[in-house]
């Protein structure tokens, strides 16, 4: 009895594991305390937009591009300042069949208990140093600040997104889908729509717009 009890087990745990996807991977490169929190603790609680996405992906913190493996998915939200040979070497992961979604924020409202100057402070602006203009985008300030929804996700003083030639397409001012080379990289003006502030339905809707963004880079 004992041994088919235990043949049984065996025969629903492979099943289950059949049963579960896989995890894939998702590299993060942020200035935000999305991982470890401002303080660089494990024991600080994580956005819940976090927790949502070790869900679904196996996550992987790394400090700059040139550290990225090829063919692989890169969540950039919010960075510091590269160095030029970073941003050469970004475009050129890109290009040879990365893939980015990347949220540079033009007026970042997320909290921070950094004082200003602090170089560990995110930055109020997306520090482009000629990236977005390099695939042919603009990223312009949000007319007035303040929540704003568009295509159903709440916003918190998004920019807007013009593109200026083919390589990149604009949706709903927020969203810049672009193809450069064999990658595709995806650039949305807004950062703070990954608050830990938001609940509910709203948590839901933005949530369900990274999964989808995540998912469309991979098509």
């Amino acid at each position: 009895m004992k041994a088919a009890l235990a043949a049984l087990a065996l025969v629903v745990l492979a099943a289950c594991a059949r049963a579960a996807p896989e995890k894939r991977d998702i590299h993060l490169l942020t200035s935000l305390p999305l991982l470890f929190g401002e303080q660089f603790s494990l024991e600080t609680e994580a956005p819940p937009i976090v927790a949502h996405l070790e869900r679904r992906f196996r996550l992987t913190a790394v400090d700059l591009p040139s550290q990225l493996p090829p063919n692989a998915t890169l969540l950039m939200v919010q960075p510091r300042a590269l160095p030029a040979e970073e941003l050469v070497a970004l475009d050129r992961w890109v290009r040879s069949g990365g893939r980015l979604l990347l949220l540079a924020d033009p007026r970042l409202e997320w909290p921070s208990e950094r004082p200003l100057g602090d170089p560990l402070r995110p930055p109020p602006m997306f520090p482009d140093t000629g990236l977005l203009a390099h695939w042919g985008l603009t990223l312009d300030l949000p007319d007035a600040p303040g929540p704003a929804e568009r295509g159903g996700v709440r916003y918190i003083s998004p920019g807007a997104l013009i593109a200026a030639n083919r390589q990149c397409a604009v949706t709903t001012q927020t969203v810049a889908r672009c193809r450069l080379g064999s990658g595709r990289a995806i650039v949305v003006a807004d950062a703070d729509w990954l608050s830990r502030d938001l609940a509910g339905t709203a948590f839901d809707a933005n949530a369900a717009q990274l999964d989808s963004l995540i998912d469309s880079l991979a098509r």
